[in-house]
């Protein structure tokens, strides 16, 4: 009767521990990428949405202070026309740039984008180095 030797006999059961870690890593990476699919296509859809919101409400409000920037100019035609239009003027343009203001601060914040990944990301890392 032959017996194996004790290093054969560790070798399949070592193999098949690695080949179970590959896989699971392969699983994990497999999570974690179907999440970050996930997560770029819901600021795509974001994003998207906010566009069309954004430009619809510039349309809508352009038109309606052009139309009272009108109606303020036609009301004081006869005594202080040139005096409204300054002052309309001034505030559209102070509106304006408070606006972009606004932008160049939210941009500088930065996004959220894959944070949810990273997050996972580092939760994976830290239970590997626990182990």
């Amino acid at each position: 009767m032959a017996q194996s030797s004790p290093g054969a006999a560790g070798s399949p059961g070592l193999l098949a521990s690695l080949r179970r870690l590959a896989a699971t890593l392969v699983g994990v990476l497999q999570t974690r990428l179907e999440l970050f699919a996930t997560e770029v296509e819901e600021e795509r859809v974001r994003l998207t949405r906010m566009l069309l919101l954004g430009i619809a409400a510039t349309f809508f409000l352009a038109l309606g202070i052009l139309t009272l920037t009108l109606f303020v100019i036609i009301l004081f035609w006869d005594t202080h026309r040139l005096l409204v239009t300054g002052i309309l003027t001034v505030i559209y343009l102070a509106a304006g740039l408070s606006f972009v203001y606004a932008v160049r601060r939210e941009a500088a914040a930065g996004s959220r984008l894959f944070s949810a990944s990273l997050s996972e990301l580092a939760k994976d890392r830290e239970r590997l180095n626990s182990q």
